[in-house]
C-alpha cells in the first residue's frame, strides 16, 4: 500500500486544463463571463476530477448552484425592467402625440397671448372668494389688464382674458402672468393660479432622461407628468 500513488491533492479546476481544446468553447464565451453553460460544463469537470477520499461537498455545490441562479434571475429580472420601461415610454408617447393641438393646464401663472388671440387660467382657493380680482401683467410687470370676478365659491375657477388691456385695445402678442387676489375671511389673500397653453409638438425621451416632453407654445417644454390638465375642446 506503501507504493500506492496518492492523487488527492490534484486540483480539479488544473486537471480540466489538459482539455482545453475540448472545453475552450463551452468555458468561455465573448465577453469573458460565464454564462449557465459554461458554469454546468465547469461543475461537471469538478466533479469528474473530485478526490474520491474528499468528495465534493453538496451543500457547496447547492450554494454554489443556487448563487449562480440567483444573479442570472436578477439579470433577466433587469432585462424585464427594461423593457417594461420602453414600453412605458412608448405608451407616453402615444398618448402624449394625441395632445398637440391641444390646451393644458400647467403650473406656472405664465401664459401666451397669440397676436389677436385670448388667454386662460385657472384659480384655486379651499376656502369661498370674495371680490376676486385678476390682475394680467406683461414682462416688465406692467399691469395691462384688471379683470373682476366678484365672488367665487371655493375650488377652482376659470380665468378668462380677451386679450385687450383696459382701454380696450388688443394687447401685443406675447407672455402674460396672471395674478389673483381675494377677500377670504378677513384677509386679503393672494391665490394660486394656473395657465392654459397649447402643445406644438412632442419630444420623445427615455424614462432616465425625463420622459415626455410637450413643447408649449411661447412658454417652451414640460414633462407630461407636470400637466395638471387637458382643456375641453
Amino acid at each position: 500500500m506503501s507504493n500506492v500513488i496518492n492523487n488527492n491533492n490534484v486540483d480539479p479546476l488544473a486537471n480540466s486544463r489538459w482539455n482545453t481544446d475540448d472545453t475552450a468553447s463551452s468555458t468561455t464565451n465573448n465577453n469573458g463571463s460565464l454564462n449557465q453553460t459554461d458554469f454546468l460544463s465547469l461543475l461537471t469537470k469538478q466533479l469528474a476530477y473530485q478526490d474520491p477520499f474528499k468528495p465534493v461537498d453538496n451543500d457547496q455545490m447547492i450554494s454554489q448552484m443556487a448563487s449562480f441562479a440567483t444573479v442570472n434571475g436578477i439579470n433577466s429580472m433587469s432585462d424585464q425592467v427594461g423593457s417594461l420601461n420602453e414600453v412605458m415610454t412608448s405608451s407616453q408617447a402615444l398618448q402624449a402625440s394625441t395632445l398637440v393641438g391641444q390646451k393644458v393646464l400647467v403650473p406656472t401663472d405664465t401664459g401666451y397671448l397669440p397676436s389677436g388671440g385670448t388667454m386662460s387660467g385657472m384659480l384655486t382657493s379651499s376656502d369661498p372668494m370674495q371680490d376676486v380680482v385678476v390682475r394680467v401683467e406683461d414682462e416688465n410687470g406692467q399691469l395691462i389688464k384688471t379683470i373682476n370676478m366678484g365672488d367665487l365659491p371655493a375650488g377652482n375657477s376659470r380665468i378668462e382674458w380677451d386679450g385687450t388691456n383696459n382701454a380696450g385695445t388688443p394687447a401685443a402678442a406675447g407672455n402674460y402672468t396672471l395674478k389673483a387676489q381675494a377677500l377670504v375671511g378677513n384677509t386679503r389673500t393672494d391665490l394660486s393660479v394656473a395657465a392654459y397653453a397649447n402643445v406644438e409638438s412632442v419630444t420623445l425621451g427615455s424614462a432616465s432622461s425625463g420622459g415626455v416632453v410637450l413643447n408649449l407654445k411661447g412658454l417652451g417644454g414640460i414633462k407630461l407628468s407636470d400637466v395638471l390638465e387637458v382643456a375641453k375642446t
